[in-house]
């Protein structure tokens, strides 16, 4: 298999992987979910040795960097057997992980031991109230715990993300700063993104821009823009005299796609061709088919490959379009 499959229709050369290993998380992020969200039956969901099984799959054919998310990625089980299977494929370059951190303090020492490159964690707020009001959940001191302890590991630039929001946490946007750069790790604040309908609160009236992230930390620390491509979407701005760098992810202010190399396969195996587009694909008949005369796996990513949009449309102004939650859809 060539690596010249993994193109679009755009001859953008898709070569990072997100899977979802679950849509199940320990918090009720109000951004991300509702409370009383309603999870997949177990049966609809992949096997952790169907995962490993596509993972490969998508090696072989040129993937280079694989991103395991959720929900929470760690509250599967069996999941560091998972992550070793993947991260010792020949031919992967990096393997990586989104989490909520609150498991990192017990976690973090395996994760690294079985061959994961990066954690990115999430968090939003310093403060142990605001936290427990956005996350629904008490375990500030938990992440905060996990955080450090990856910090002291050694991993290749961690990072933090923080879904920044007007009258919300944008109050926090100097002391996340400060608190990740102190750890030597790297800190990207995320537009928020309109994915499912929520009541915690209105996304327009929220709605901060990136301009505005970087404009208020102009003040505080000296800002350059890095020439440096990361394969993920976000801009990074050195900061003078810091080892850890400044980011930001603007899919509403600077829209990225023109050099999105992305897709993601939800936990129950649906290939999703762009994060703001209902353009997917079922691989679930293909991971599973035991005929080998049917459409194969590789056949099948090739053919879903064509269904990806050159571009998302974001209108804070009207009710979502994309109906799922950002946890079934893998981060």
């Amino acid at each position: 298999m060539s690596e010249s499959s993994l193109v679009d229709p755009f001859g953008r050369r898709i070569d990072y992987l997100r899977i979802s290993v679950t849509d199940r998380c320990d918090f009720r992020c109000t951004y991300c979910m509702d409370e009383d969200v309603t999870f997949m039956p177990k049966e609809h969901i992949l096997s952790l040795e169907e995962i490993v099984t596509t993972a490969r799959t998508f090696i072989k054919m040129g993937t280079k960097r694989i991103r395991i998310t959720g929900g929470e990625p760690l509250v599967r089980k069996n999941i560091l057997w998972a992550l070793e299977q993947i991260a010792n494929t020949p031919g992967l370059e990096e393997l990586t992980i989104t989490t909520n951190g609150s498991m990192l303090k017990k976690l973090g020492q395996s994760l690294y031991d079985v061959g994961v490159s990066r954690l990115n964690v999430s968090l939003d707020t310093l403060i142990e109230e605001e936290f427990n009001r956005l996350t629904r959940r008490n375990k500030f001191k938990q992440v905060v715990e996990g955080i450090e302890s990856i910090a002291a590991l050694p991993f290749n630039r961690c990072k933090i993300n923080s879904v920044i929001m007007k009258n919300q946490n944008d109050d926090q946007i100097l002391p996340l700063a400060k608190f990740a750069l102190a750890h030597n790790m790297d800190i990207s604040y995320i537009e928020e993104m309109p994915l499912g309908a929520i009541t915690a609160h209105d996304r327009a009236e929220s709605y901060m821009s990136s301009d505005d992230v970087i404009e208020l930390l102009s003040n505080h620390y000296q800002l350059s823009k890095s020439s440096a491509t990361t394969p993920g979407p976000t801009q990074y701005y050195k900061v003078e005299g810091e080892q850890g760098r400044i980011g930001v992810i603007s899919p509403h202010s600077h829209n990225f796609c023109s050099s999105c190399n992305r897709i993601r396969m939800t936990v129950e195996g649906r290939l999703l061709l762009c994060l703001g587009n209902e353009h997917s694909l079922d691989l679930k008949p293909y991971i599973r088919a035991t005929n080998q005369d049917k459409l194969t796996l590789e056949d099948a990513i090739i053919k879903a490959l064509a269904l990806k949009p050159e571009q998302h449309y974001f209108n804070l102004d009207e009710e979502p379009q994309i109906l799922r939650f950002m946890s079934a859809t893998g981060g």
